[in-house]
């Protein structure tokens, strides 16, 4: 108990995670689907790269927290713009790669982006 402050401060008994210990390495899973996608488009390999980034990276509790309301949970979040991609992809009017597609078909990829 000597060790104790004399007055009580938030978390300064606890132990304090090393930032220096390692992260462990990818798994088997995750490694192999980055590498499955890898060489789709340079943008794509951009977004790859990010997530190997944030799998390896030493982070925080907070930055750990943030990121996964991020990706999943807040207001603006990944998933939302994965999907305003998506629809933007699908779209005719927003991709002339589709103008190729005969209107039927162009319509049903549309739809389905949506």
């Amino acid at each position: 108990m000597n060790d104790y402050p004399s007055r009580h401060v938030p978390g300064a008994m606890a132990p304090i995670p090393s930032r220096t210990a390692p992260v462990p390495p990818l798994d088997d899973e995750l490694d192999g689907q980055l590498e499955d996608t890898a060489g789709v488009h340079a943008g794509a390999d951009m977004i790859r790269d990010g997530i190997r980034l944030l799998a390896l990276d030493h982070l925080t509790a907070d930055q750990t927290q943030t990121i996964l309301s991020t990706i999943a949970g807040a207001d603006a979040n990944l998933l939302t713009l994965l999907g305003l991609l998506v629809k933007r992809l699908t779209n005719p009017d927003e991709n002339p790669a589709l103008d190729t597609l005969d209107p039927q078909t162009a319509k049903d990829v549309q739809q389905l982006g949506e």
